[in-house]
């Protein structure tokens, strides 16, 4: 069993050999398969064609064109449940909280502000450390709640940099 999730309406989907149910109910259709990525539906007496657009493994997410409608959808099997359940989901996971110094060193260049929304891989701020330039970038997306350093600053390892 599998949730599906699209425009924030969750449907629970069930496959078994025999047949598909979608919230308790079977669907019962004619399929055929034109290529790798497209399908010929009969449901109810009306004939629809789907397309798989794009599959993103890592977010568990599916753009299908059906007809001539698009739709995102959001798949999540029982782990994917169970762990949103304990607390211990992807999303929760990946929220930015804050940048720390990954070493000592010296504030050479601030791009963020107070309020500035940042893009996961977004170049955040330079910091010198023997000599060299390292570039921090964040790691997730977010928006800055404040930064607790300022140009020129001296940082030891672990310092909280920017909190999100």
């Amino acid at each position: 069993m599998f949730t599906v999730i699209n425009q924030n309406t969750s449907y629970s989907v069930e496959k078994t050999e025999e047949q598909l149910t979608v919230n308790g109910k079977p669907i019962i259709w004619d399929l055929k398969w034109i290529s790798d990525r497209r399908v010929h539906l009969i449901h109810e007496n009306r004939s629809i064609e789907a397309e798989l657009l794009d599959f993103d493994k890592e977010s568990k997410t599916v753009q299908i064109r059906i007809g001539t409608k698009m739709a995102t959808l959001q798949l999540k099997d029982k782990n994917d449940m169970l762990l949103e359940k304990l607390g211990m989901n992807i999303a929760s996971s990946s929220a930015l909280k804050d940048i720390k110094a990954p070493m000592p060193g010296l504030i050479l260049d601030l791009k963020v502000k107070e309020g500035d929304e940042v893009k996961k891989g977004d170049v955040v701020l330079i910091l010198e450390a023997m000599k060299m330039e390292n570039i921090i970038k964040a790691p997730g997306d977010g928006k800055v709640k404040s930064v607790k350093v300022n140009l020129k600053d001296s940082v030891e390892k672990n310092q909280v940099l920017i909190q999100f």
